[in-house]
């Protein structure tokens, strides 16, 4: 007895390929998104500088400030994340519908199945890789926000305030 996947071995070793690789774009997506979660902070510790000065004079503790700043990187990534989620679990339900829309927009055919062995676009929707992902989203995104957090909550109200 030979199943599919023996007759097929290069075609499922080609889709595994595609799957590793695919999971290793989405991870350099997210460390982009990671770090333009850092570089917005940062411009926003730049200029909330003398905001968190006058806040420290007036009693707010490093650790208030580091949690103000954290929640605000945090939320950016959880709302991020959760857009993204809800997104592309949109567009996996929808693939087929999406490929008739634009086929039709644009008069060529985009998925051939005598070129790709597959009658339909394969978008299989794994529970287990898209926790993974979300967890690696909301993990980069928390640890993107400590860098700008700490810097927030290091700054001396005097030189801020004395130079502004």
């Amino acid at each position: 007895m030979t199943s599919w996947r023996d007759l097929n071995r290069s075609l499922v070793s080609a889709l595994d390929v595609e799957r590793n690789v695919m999971f290793l774009i989405l991870t350099l997506i997210i460390l982009v998104a990671a770090f333009n979660i850092i570089s917005s902070l940062i411009m926003l510790v730049k200029d909330k500088s003398r905001d968190v000065a006058i806040l420290r004079t007036m009693g707010a503790g490093r650790g208030t400030v580091l949690r103000v700043f954290m929640i605000a990187g945090s939320s950016l990534g959880v709302i991020g994340t959760g857009l993204g989620v809800a997104l592309g679990l949109l567009f996996c339900a929808h693939i087929e519908q999406i490929k008739s829309l634009l086929e039709h927009l644009t008069g060529t055919e985009l998925w051939n199945p005598e070129i790709r062995f597959l009658s339909e676009i394969p978008a299989l929707v794994d529970p287990a890789e898209v926790v993974i992902t979300v967890t690696l989203a909301l993990g980069l995104s928390l640890l993107a926000t400590l860098p700008p957090s700490l810097r927030a909550a290091r700054l001396d109200p005097v030189d801020v305030l004395r130079y502004e």
